[in-house]
């Protein structure tokens, strides 16, 4: 890890310049992780793993536990040894590198203060600067992180989130070109870890660093990210945007993992159409397939206020209704089917909103250019 120059790096400096904000893309594959395998005795835990990292870019590694996420984060950092691939930074293999060498700030879910040492003190453990100086660096990075004023207490006297916000000043104090984050928040209660997102988030884009972060979270990865990397077993399942990875999953499994879903048995009927009870999507199964899976986001399902028959519209039966604050969640099936089930999400400003009661018959539609289909088995 770099000692720059004080009191203001160049990504720092540049950051401010901007304003916070990112006036052109970067240049892509600062950080390339090419082909890179990790096996634990007979259990593969990495497989062929590459991914592309942008200078300035947050990247999101997302994925329920034991998919490999953590172990890659680590690889990055250093702190794991591949068994085959690379690691480039900026065109250098670091992943031949001690950590030190590296250029990274990394901030652990448990904190991992020291708890005999002042919050000044924790700050100030990898500076090598001369005592003002320090001191100087120190504060600058407290009032950056909203604890200034807290120099001379110890981790215990502060709360999870203080805690969290010194380990971030502390990864930030050499000011490292990259930042790895490992699930920092999830220690944290609901209302802090949403307030620290929004804050990480701002600061990383005032600073302009890279930072990877690792979670298990889909609202903390679609709401912090600009890149999500989705990983089950030991491999990218896909990577894009939170925005592409939602609305156009290109695997059942992210589908399914990511966000809330729907999914509707469809079979071609004798006139060909894709249908599902006794709506019509229209012509679009897998080339050479009779029978799919249908899936759309309870979003994508509309209560009607009138019944139309015909087209992509049926009517339900509302089964059971959840309140999630300003929206309704119905738990629905097809009067045509009762085993065909469907979630919809009903904003309160939505005429359907107030149809979503218990036992009530609500007609539905399902926009054909909402619903992407997958076949039966598929991963």
């Amino acid at each position: 890890m770099k000692q720059s120059d004080f009191p203001l790096s160049g990504q720092e400096a540049a950051g401010v310049a901007r304003g916070g904000m990112q006036v052109s893309a970067p240049a892509p594959g600062w950080l390339r992780i090419e082909g890179v395998n990790k096996r634990f005795g007979a259990a593969t835990v990495l497989d062929e793993i590459t991914l592309d990292v942008r200078q300035g870019e947050f990247l999101c590694l997302l994925g329920p536990s034991g998919c490999g996420k953590t172990t890659l984060l680590r690889i990055i950092a250093g702190l794991e040894k591949q068994d085959g691939g690379v690691v480039l930074m900026g065109g250098r293999n670091i992943g031949v590198l001690p950590p030190a060498q590296r250029d990274y700030g990394i901030v652990f879910q448990s904190y991992a203060l020291f708890p005999n040492l002042t919050v000044a003190e924790n700050v100030a453990y990898a500076l090598r600067l001369p005592r003002k100086e320090k001191a100087k660096r120190v504060a600058q990075l407290l009032e950056m992180v909203e604890l200034d004023g807290k120099q001379e207490c110890y981790p215990a006297q502060l709360s999870g989130g203080q805690q969290q916000r010194i380990a971030l000043a502390r990864a930030l104090a050499t000011s490292p070109s990259l930042l790895l984050l490992d699930e920092p928040l999830s220690a944290l209660d609901a209302k802090v870890r949403e307030n620290l997102r929004q804050e990480l988030r701002a600061l990383q884009r005032k600073l302009g660093i890279t930072a990877i972060m690792v979670t298990h979270d889909q609202e903390e990865a679609l709401a912090i990210a600009d890149t999500i990397a989705v990983m089950a077993k030991g491999r990218i399942e896909q990577v894009g945007t939170p925005e592409q990875v939602y609305g156009s999953p290109r695997t059942r499994f992210v589908a399914d993992f990511v966000g809330s879903a729907n999914w509707l048995p469809v079979r071609l009927n004798e006139a060909g159409l894709a249908t599902v009870g006794d709506i019509s999507f229209g012509h679009d199964l897998p080339a050479g397939a009779r029978t799919a899976l249908a899936f759309c986001r309870p979003e994508d399902v509309r209560v009607e206020p009138h019944w139309t028959a015909g087209g992509s519209m049926t009517m339900t039966i509302v089964d059971r209704v959840d309140f999630l604050g300003g929206v309704r969640r119905g738990m629905l099936s097809l009067c045509a089917d009762r085993s065909v089930q469907l979630i919809v999400d009903v904003p309160a400003s939505e005429p359907g909103y107030d149809s979503l009661q218990p036992g009530q018959r609500v007609p539905v539609s399902i926009p054909p250019h909402r619903v992407r289909f997958f076949m039966e088995g598929a991963a």
